[in-house]
């Protein structure tokens, strides 16, 4: 009789305090991609932006000529970004506070006990999967929305000034939002309050601060950040420049993750 062990019953194991960032990342990724809510909500992702992008850009017209300066359908063209935030955003809450509502997370740490280690190769597999659905869908919405616009109306390029930045930081922006829904996610450990928090940060603050105060604080929010980076023609004033913002995002996100890190290390699973 044969003593060969069936192939779909193989486990490679890790022997104790042999694992590495590569076994969780490997990991993390194998969890990630059996998610259904992956792939409907990147598919979301992309399907929203396109639509809104080509929507918003087939019911552009020609500026006036005392308007020219200011039109800017680079802008126009990422309004879906707006979406795409909410729905990186959840996803990347979802990573980490599924688990806690299942109750998988205890297995997560018995298989990789070093906490800190977990959630820098959930952030890792996370961020680099809306990274790369981030910079793609921003470059097929822009040109899918350049080729919605009507005759006339002048159309944006890759090669004018600013607008690859624009289109590349709309990726960026993604990835980063997903990275603090990772972040927040681990400091809550509740997906409803941690959704909460997410949507605060982005929509309801910027909004509700910059409606008493103006930009003056309003434009350290991350949707205000954002909305001035996919400016090309003219950025509003009183903002962070493009470049500046996306330092101080990254500074955000780096802050919430050392938050979600330090309080996983501390607290019970």
């Amino acid at each position: 009789m044969s003593t060969t062990t069936p192939a779909w019953r193989r486990e490679t194991r890790v022997p104790g305090g042999h694992y590495g960032f590569g076994h969780a990342a490997r990991m993390e990724w194998i969890k990630l991609r059996s998610l259904r809510s992956t792939f409907w909500s990147l598919l979301l992702v992309v399907a929203g932006m396109v639509a809104i992008g080509v929507v918003t850009m087939a019911n552009t017209k020609a500026p006036s000529p005392d308007k020219a300066a200011a039109f800017d359908p680079t802008n126009n063209v990422l309004a879906g970004v707006a979406v795409g935030q909410l729905l990186i955003g959840v996803l990347g809450v979802l990573v980490v506070t599924g688990e806690y509502s299942s109750g998988t997370i205890r297995s997560t740490l018995a298989a990789v006990p070093d906490r800190r280690l977990v959630l820098t190769a959930k952030a890792a597999v996370y961020g680099a999967l809306s990274l790369a659905v981030g910079e793609a869908v921003g470059l097929v919405t822009f040109f899918a929305g350049r080729a919605a616009l009507g005759d006339g109306v002048p159309r944006p390029s890759l090669g004018d000034a600013g607008v690859l930045r624009a289109v590349l930081m709309s990726g960026a922006y993604l990835a980063m939002v997903g990275l603090i829904g990772i972040g927040i996610g681990a400091i809550t450990r509740h997906t409803a309050s941690a959704i909460g928090v997410l949507v605060g940060i982005t929509f309801v603050l910027p909004a509700v601060i910059g409606g008493v105060s103006g930009t003056t604080v309003a434009k350290f929010f991350p949707t205000m950040i954002a909305g001035n980076s996919l400016a090309v023609a003219e950025p509003v004033s009183g903002m962070l420049s493009p470049w500046a913002g996306f330092g101080v995002l990254c500074l955000y996100t780096a802050g919430v993750l050392a938050v979600g890190g330090r309080l996983l290390i501390r607290r019970d699973a």
